[in-house]
């Protein structure tokens, strides 16, 4: 079992959602988050005034899959969050101990 987490820019959210629905994805976390990469933020102007944004608004996104299941939701995720600019954002792979459904009391595939 894998976790993936993915950062997002937020407009790609719904693009996003849509295409691991269509590849089955049952389920996944979105959590609004701020964070900056290689481009350490960018400059607005407001009212003729310049000011710094040192953290860009993006999305977390969370999806737990069966191992086998990994690259095809990987894959997925970078096409359908890329708009080929930086900012594009990152995707973290990494394994899953032990998941447990609290309604149920199932574990680990069978929760997911």
């Amino acid at each position: 079992m894998k976790m993936i987490s993915a950062i997002i820019k937020p407009f790609k959210l719904d693009e996003v959602r849509e295409a691991l629905a269509d590849l089955g994805v049952e389920g996944m976390t979105v959590v609004d988050v701020k964070g900056f990469g290689r481009q350490r933020g960018h400059t607005e102007l407001y009212r003729g005034a310049e000011y710094q944004v040192d953290f860009i608004p993006k999305i977390k996104l969370e999806i737990a899959t069966r191992s086998e299941n990994t690259q095809r939701v990987v894959d997925t995720l970078t096409k359908a969050a890329s708009t080929g600019k930086i900012g594009d954002g990152k995707i973290f792979v990494y394994d899953l101990d032990q998941i447990v459904r609290i309604r149920t009391g199932e574990l680990d595939e069978d929760a997911i």
